[in-house]
């Protein structure tokens, strides 16, 4: 079996119970560990997340420690940075042996080809939102942020996340999916065919049928539907945690 999570936004001050949802989602990936081959977590993991050169955020110990279980009996990890996971470096990688992507991930799996990414960089986005992207993914922007002192930039995320929360978020509902699927669409017409697309970002969970016969999947968040999708070999199927 294959898994997809996304958009889990562990740490976020708009999370009702924090520590619940970290228990369910610790206690769902030990649940998947026996038949587990494959873990996609397709950003928006963790609310928060800036890696100084020796200093990581605090938290998140059960979930962490949860994927390191499954790490060590050779379930491969892979993450894909999200819009709030993008300053992720090599902390993950040595310590846990994921393997993080940034950006579109186009792969095989038993057979299938699978394209997936968060979601925030494909399909049309607003010039506003494109502009604010390329600063986050700088370098200079990066080191920057780097030099001011945990105390205000912790603080200052979190604000802005809860900002944006209470202004919708990213769901965009109907037209959002319109949009990934006009550029799946396209993507198929310049690179051939694909059995699945895979997305995270837009907070709810959606499975449609391409005109090629390509399944282009959204997966819900992870902090309220708590959904995930699964990939036997055959059949790629969205679900609960909360229903197991």
């Amino acid at each position: 079996m294959v898994y997809f999570l996304s958009d889990c936004h562990l740490g976020a001050g708009y999370i009702v119970d924090p520590r619940a949802q970290e228990k369910a989602l610790a206690a769902w990936l030990d649940s998947i560990a026996a038949d587990a081959s494959a873990l996609y977590l397709l950003g928006d993991i963790i609310d928060y997340w800036f890696e100084y050169r020796n200093v990581v955020p605090r938290g998140y110990t059960r979930f962490l420690g949860a994927l390191a279980r499954l790490a060590d009996k050779g379930v491969e990890i892979v993450w894909l940075k999200g819009n709030h996971d993008i300053w992720m470096t090599d902390y993950l990688t040595s310590e846990i042996g994921c393997r993080i992507v940034d950006g579109l991930l186009d792969t095989h799996i038993a057979g299938r080809r699978f394209v997936m990414e968060h979601g925030d960089g494909v399909g049309r986005r607003p010039l506003a939102f494109r502009a604010l992207r390329r600063i986050f993914r700088s370098s200079t922007a990066r080191v920057l942020y780097a030099a001011i002192h945990p105390r205000w930039t912790v603080g200052f995320a979190h604000s802005w996340s809860r900002h944006s929360r209470k202004k919708g978020g990213y769901s965009g509902g109907a037209a959002a999916t319109d949009n990934l699927q006009e550029w799946a669409v396209d993507f198929i017409s310049a690179h051939g065919h694909v059995d699945y697309f895979i997305f995270g970002h837009l907070h709810h969970p959606e499975q449609r049928r391409l005109p090629d016969g390509a399944l282009l999947t959204i997966l819900g968040d992870s902090f309220r539907q708590m959904c995930y999708a699964a990939f036997d070999g055959e059949n790629l199927t969205l679900s609960s945690i909360k229903a197991q």
